[in-house]
């Protein structure tokens, strides 16, 4: 006679808390156990039920014969002479993303990632060049903040202050996933971060914009732009074809009038691709458009190829230009380049 399999224990944290009510009264026990164990799984970040400890050992052996909790693992870490640090992030079903520490005087940033590779194409992207694999989430995303966090407290006796949506993937493109997570992350029953330390950057696909913009979410946005003309962007971002720089425009002018939050603008610029004069201007007269500031990044070369740093000139060019008519402006310098830790770098070579 052949033995049946076991059925797989599902992932607890994908259960809200009225479920985990349900599951305790239906187990007959009393329904604020599932208080206690949300507050395990989320404000304490537990990654074992033994953890648990004002449960009884009952209570935690019925949670382990029902349930699993599918965290991640820090794999590898790496740490620059800058004093990044770069994790290869592995995930339950043995799938690598990559999440980065980045440390300044005032403050320490976390960038997280929101799916496994990314499906935009962006020619100068290292993390374009893998295929998309999957969408990561809620927990995976949150177990990237909490694994950064600890570093933080670890190696800098700081804590973390800000979270960047910059690492691999496409946010919007995991939109729901992505907010759940947020919604862990800001909540006071979570890791109550505030909204406004938290960046969503996105290629800008319109009508997600949009969507942000009637959802009232609390965080800020970011895009990744590099041109102001179409041709020009086309040719670095395919998105830009379905996505062209007018439709962009006036759904970030719906942000605008929606949340009065300015969205950033972040903008590489390349040798003989974007630095000259004609593609400061059509900056400017984006900028003028949108109510925005401006983070120009210096470029972290994948290869040796079509994309590289632009003169430091241009770079000063466009600072002045951009600066003089009233537009925040700032030249982003990048940290963890020596690791592939940096803006476009994260492509798991780990």
């Amino acid at each position: 006679m052949m033995e049946t399999e076991a059925p797989a224990k599902r992932d607890i944290r994908k259960l809200k808390l009225d479920e985990l009510k349900e599951f305790f009264v239906s187990q007959g026990e009393k329904p604020f156990r599932a208080q206690q164990v949300y507050e395990w799984l989320w404000k304490k970040s537990a990654k074992d039920f033994e953890q648990m400890t004002n449960l009884s050992v009952a209570t935690r052996e019925l949670l382990k014969n029902h349930f699993t909790i599918n965290h991640i693992h820090v794999d590898t870490m790496q740490r620059s002479e800058d004093g990044t640090i770069k994790n290869a992030v592995r995930l339950h079903d043995g799938l690598v993303v990559e999440s980065v520490l980045i440390p300044t005087e005032k403050r320490i940033t976390a960038c997280v990632s929101s799916q496994v590779g990314c499906s935009l194409g962006c020619a100068f992207c290292a993390t374009a060049r893998l295929k998309r694999m999957r969408n990561l989430n809620p927990d995976e995303i949150y177990d990237q903040v909490v694994a950064i966090q600890q570093q933080c407290e670890l190696f800098f006796g700081r804590p973390l202050t800000n979270i960047v949506f910059m690492g691999m993937g496409e946010p919007l493109l995991n939109y729901s996933n992505v907010i759940a997570a947020i919604e862990k992350i800001t909540s006071p029953q979570g890791l109550n971060m505030a909204a406004k330390r938290i960046t969503v950057s996105t290629v800008g696909i319109a009508k997600m914009i949009r969507k942000m913009a009637d959802d009232e979410v609390k965080f800020n946005l970011a895009v990744s732009l590099h041109s102001a003309i179409n041709k020009t962007r086309s040719s670095m971002m395919p998105i830009n074809d379905t996505n062209p720089l007018e439709e962009l425009a006036e759904a970030l002018k719906y942000w605008y009038t929606k949340r009065k939050k300015k969205v950033t603008f972040e903008y590489v610029v390349w040798k003989d691709i974007n630095d000259s004069k004609e593609d400061a201007l059509a900056l400017l007269k984006f900028c003028k458009n949108v109510p925005c500031k401006v983070n120009l990044i210096e470029y972290n070369p994948i290869d040796e190829g079509r994309f590289q740093q632009a003169s430091d000139e241009a770079l000063q060019m466009y600072m002045d230009l951009l600066e003089s008519n009233g537009i925040t402006t700032r030249i982003r310098k990048s940290r963890g380049k020596d690791i592939d830790a940096a803006c476009g770098q994260l492509a798991n070579k780990s």
